[in-house]
């Protein structure tokens, strides 16, 4: 993103509200204008979303959308933020802090879940809106009291965040097919019973997975691995 870019985010973001102008009445408002890209998206995928097509949605022309965000990049900014939303005060604070990390990767997994093309835009260096860092917050703000550092805490939910991106990436790759382990493991399955005897270690794996029923188990499996190893760290930390 160029500089001029992120100035107009964190603007469109984080800045009040602009004042109404001399003139007719706004016809639009942010929140408008990111739910038509939001529709756009979920219904067609990310490179279908346009400054012209998003006007022809809300009624109006480019050059009026234009009035109210400055360019494309802007305008998935906003459609970021609003479609991932602020963290849901319903699902409160539930149990200690690995009830509720569990319960916040869920909830991050259905975001990503309804709007997959957010995984597309949330990469890099970016600038992040109130709602987005809303779950950042909740996150790093579960770990307190824990004796983990600061800098632990961050790094606890960005690989929360890697995880539910992950699975979500297979998942959606997977398409309507079922689930993405359950396809690997029958491509690996059809290879496997021909070159077995240079991969033992794997065909012994996935014959005892298969016998126990133990694939696409991904998701949890990751989850509780990794809030076992910040609860090891926690109690190393406790002494």
């Amino acid at each position: 993103m160029r500089g001029g870019e992120r100035t107009g985010v964190v603007r469109l973001l984080w800045g009040p509200p602009a004042k109404p102008a001399r003139g007719p009445k706004p016809t639009l408002d942010l929140e408008r204008i990111a739910r038509a890209g939001i529709a756009l998206a979920d219904a067609e995928g990310l490179a279908e979303v346009s400054m012209q097509r998003v006007a022809a949605h809300l009624g109006v022309t480019k050059m009026a959308l234009y009035r109210y965000v400055p360019g494309k990049a802007e305008l998935v900014a906003l459609m970021v933020d609003a479609a991932i939303g602020p963290y849901p005060a319903e699902r409160g604070w539930r149990g200690g802090w690995r009830e509720q990390l569990a319960e916040w990767a869920r909830g991050l997994a259905e975001v990503f879940g309804r709007h997959p093309w957010v995984l597309e835009v949330t990469v890099g260096p970016r600038v992040m809106g109130p709602a987005e860092l809303s779950w950042l917050e909740r996150a790093v703000s579960a770990l307190d009291g824990t004796g983990l550092s600061g800098a632990e805490r961050m790094d606890a939910a960005v690989l929360l965040v890697s995880h539910v991106r992950g699975i979500t990436q297979q998942a959606r790759a997977a398409g309507g097919k079922g689930p993405a382990e359950e396809q690997l493991g029958a491509i690996l399955g059809e290879l496997l019973r021909e070159h077995g005897e240079r991969f033992p270690a794997l065909s012994g794996a996935l014959a005892s997975a298969a016998a126990s029923g133990g694939q696409d188990q991904a998701w949890e499996f990751g989850l509780h691995r990794i809030l076992d190893g910040l609860a090891a760290l926690i109690e190393v930390r406790a002494t």
